[in-house]
């Protein structure tokens, strides 16, 4: 639990079913699908209880059908959730009218989806500006502030393009740059790169990461692809069948499994592009001078392995030119490539 979390999510369940308004006079909260479907449900969302804190990366992945998609729309309420509480900044969200909830979603929530959804009857400016139109800014206020957003995605010179002359990937940034004009606080994007091409989906990752470090918003990520949570998430949460197995950040769910589910999803993962320098380093011991090459404490190995590779004296580990926090030595370095058990 996250004092003062930015998004709180309380035993959450979606059921589906002609006769779901019944189930919060069902026999509890652990009822399995036996017990679902002799009702006639079917639950997408089981139980779900997390918190993300303020200027959390925040991914929520799962196979298909694992129930990803539904959460992420329980806590912006594009769909309503059968049971339990969603907070956003404190505030009941489940509890808000529905003139209440319109104006949480304009001006707090920017959304990405998977399909692009752009207006082909308007221009880049056009759809980047839309939001604001419907919250009422004058024209060339929204104007001004959808160039700031198109530059901000490298998509200056386009602005007077239209949807289909441009490729998927900068479709995407459109759609990106449009769930930002508005400056939300909360920022969902429910797989929003699945369907572009390798290299361009690997280029819009970084500029999630680049946009994330200018802006600091409290995302929610979904996504079936465990290298591409790794490589954008402060903590993960993974899903099966509904429930929320697991949270914790990529090394907890590499190197501390909470359960054969967890351990089978994440086999494949090499720990080099989990495991962060200062879990591998040792106590110091006084080198402070002798160092020939520094990292950074949260340095992923796998970036910084040319550094250890190449570097034929001490390594050592702080935080920008503070104090040295300790030192990483090559046999350690070896045995995290090698997969090696820490």
């Amino acid at each position: 639990v996250i004092e003062e979390a930015a998004i709180g999510c309380r035993n959450v369940w979606k059921v589906f079913g002609a006769t779901a308004g019944e189930f919060k006079r069902a026999d509890g909260p652990d009822l399995d699908d036996d017990a679902l479907l002799a009702r006639g449900w079917t639950a997408a969302v089981r139980d779900a209880t997390f918190d993300v804190a303020q200027g959390e990366v925040f991914v929520i992945m799962g196979l298909s059908g694992s129930g990803k998609s539904t959460i992420v729309r329980c806590l912006s309420r594009l769909i309503e959730p059968t049971a339990g509480g969603v907070t956003i900044e404190g505030t009941d969200l489940l509890g808000a009218s529905d003139a209440e909830l319109i104006d949480i979603r304009r001006r707090k929530m920017g959304m990405v989806f998977q399909h692009f959804a752009l207006l082909p009857n308007r221009d880049v400016l056009g759809n980047v500006a839309f939001p604001l139109q419907v919250q009422g800014v004058g024209r060339a206020e929204r104007e001004k502030r959808a160039r700031e957003m198109v530059t901000l995605v490298g998509l200056e010179g386009r602005e007077d393009h239209f949807p289909d002359e441009l490729s998927g990937g900068q479709q995407q940034r459109v759609g990106i740059a449009r769930s930002l004009s508005s400056d939300p606080a909360f920022w969902f994007l429910d797989e929003p790169f699945s369907a572009l091409d390798p290299l361009i989906r690997a280029d819009l990752q970084d500029e999630l990461l680049r946009l994330q470090s200018q802006l600091s918003k409290t995302v929610v990520f979904i996504t079936h692809d465990l290298d591409e949570a790794i490589k954008i998430a402060d903590r993960i949460a993974i899903m099966e069948q509904g429930r929320i197995v697991q949270v914790g950040t990529p090394e907890d769910l590499i190197l501390r499994p909470a359960n054969d589910y967890v351990a089978r999803f994440t086999k494949g993962v090499s720990r080099a592009k989990v495991v962060r320098a200062a879990t591998i380093m040792r106590a110091a011991d006084g080198i402070e001078g002798e160092a020939s090459a520094f990292l950074h404490p949260d340095d992923r190995i796998a970036d910084v392995a040319d550094i250890l590779t190449k570097s034929e004296g001490i390594i050592a580990v702080r935080k920008d030119d503070g104090p040295i926090l300790g030192v990483i030595d090559r046999e350690t370095f070896v045995q995290v490539l090698a997969g090696a058990t820490l």
